[in-house]
């Protein structure tokens, strides 16, 4: 009995308190700074690539180039934009103007493609590894021996290496730069993480793959069911003479373009415009919604993972090493140990 309550005590990952941290992201859609500048992301990304599309019909090909570069850079710096205010509100830090947070997606943001484009290069370097053993199966002799160990490698390998990018690498990058790790910390962290976390990290990203989806069911719900009284109430009560689905193109995110405007009468043509800028805004809404709770839901997940790592190291700082055996961690303190991750011990604290 004695040496049972001086056995070191075991560390275990709290997944009730993680998941119910992802499932919780769902109340981002409240966050009203991050809503109007994800409304503001989708509208100007959504602008440059019609605009590059209209440069496409009238073969103007070298302005589509720079348009579609455009809405690549307004979506891309405007999700890291956003991602950052994401970051504040979980881990409970007052959130920042939405200025200064473009104005800090636009100093940090090549760290995320650094740092993907070295993940990437890391899976094909893998690949290539691959590839080389496939030739050695090709010798005589020697290879049928050497496919027989080849065959079931490659299929553990390939299936390690498409969980650790779609649970960690793809969703969990951004988080990682916008806590405030460098380049290279952001890259170790991932690489540890998929050492270390990806089964935590492949379930949470499950939970948020599944919250995600619902907020879009419901979204998509609403938008259905209210469009369809929207569109007959026009039909009966404005007397506008159309199919009611004609009125619903907006909200589907579709334009005038898609219909043909010979069927269609003159006096209805304004209510059809009408109806289709303002379902324009109701689907972009539409889309702000799951994608507040996915940006949210992968801030949870990294620090639910980050507070797990914390909790373990100050239990080996707490448990000194038996006589004449190896400490288990370097003699550092928990600032020192959450420093390289951009975090403070007052963070995890205020965040849980």
């Amino acid at each position: 009995m004695q040496a049972h309550e001086n056995s070191p005590e075991i560390t275990r990952f709290d997944w009730w308190q993680a998941l119910v941290r992802v499932l919780s992201s769902i109340e981002a859609i409240r966050h009203g700074r991050a809503l109007y500048l994800m409304l503001l992301v989708y509208c100007g990304a959504g602008l440059a690539l019609a605009s590059a599309r209209a440069s496409v019909g009238r073969g103007e090909v070298n302005w589509a180039i720079g348009q579609g570069a455009i809405a690549l850079f307004i979506a891309f710096y405007g999700a890291n934009a956003v991602g950052l205010l994401a970051m504040d509100r979980a881990l409970g830090r007052a959130s920042r103007e939405l200025w200064t947070a473009v104005e800090d997606a636009l100093g940090i943001g090549h760290r995320v493609l650094i740092t993907l484009v070295a993940m990437l290069s890391l899976v094909a370097g893998v690949g290539a590894a691959l590839a080389g053993l496939y030739w050695a199966c090709s010798l005589p002799k020697v290879g049928p021996w050497l496919f027989v160990v080849v065959a079931p490698a490659t299929v553990i390998v390939i299936g390690l290496c498409l969980i650790a990018v779609a649970a960690v690498v793809a969703p969990l990058t951004g988080p990682t730069v916008w806590a405030g790790a460098s380049t290279w910390g952001c890259i170790r962290s991932l690489l540890r993480l998929m050492r270390e976390r990806l089964l935590q990290a492949a379930v949470l990203f499950a939970g948020l793959t599944l919250a995600t989806g619902l907020t879009g069911l419901a979204c998509t719900a609403f938008v259905f069911v209210g469009g369809k009284v929207m569109a007959y109430a026009s039909v009966y009560m404005l007397g506008v003479d159309v199919q009611p689905e004609v009125l619903m193109m907006g909200l589907f995110g579709y334009g005038l373009g898609s219909i043909d405007a010979k069927d269609i009468p003159t006096d209805a043509v304004p209510y059809i415009q009408s109806a289709t800028v303002g379902g324009g805004m109701v689907f972009a809404l539409a889309l702000v919604m799951p994608t507040l709770v996915y940006l949210r839901g992968v801030c949870e997940i990294y620090l639910s993972l980050i507070a797990a790592d914390a909790l373990e190291v100050m239990q080996a700082l707490r448990e000194p090493p038996a006589t004449g055996a190896t400490p288990a961690v370097a003699p550092m303190t928990l600032r020192e140990a959450l420093a390289a991750q951009g975090l403070r011990p007052e963070d995890l604290e205020e965040g849980a």
